[in-house]
């Protein structure tokens, strides 16, 4: 799979995911916080699956 995030992208589904996986810790401590996880991991990895079905990419274009 080619990746379809930009930098931008990523980043802010980094912080994302971490936000939301600190509620598991601090704040109402629930389980729904672990739903991080999916930003996250598409953050880390620079690819996202949905992106893919609905053909967007923000990743810049290689010449």
């Amino acid at each position: 799979m080619t990746k379809n995030e930009g930098t931008i992208d990523r980043v802010l589904r980094v912080i994302v995911g971490l936000v939301l996986l600190s509620l598991v810790f601090i704040g109402p401590q629930t389980m729904w916080g672990l739903i991080g996880i999916v930003p996250l991991a598409t953050g880390v990895i620079g690819i996202c699956p949905l992106y893919s079905i609905l053909g967007i990419s923000t990743c810049p274009m290689k010449s």
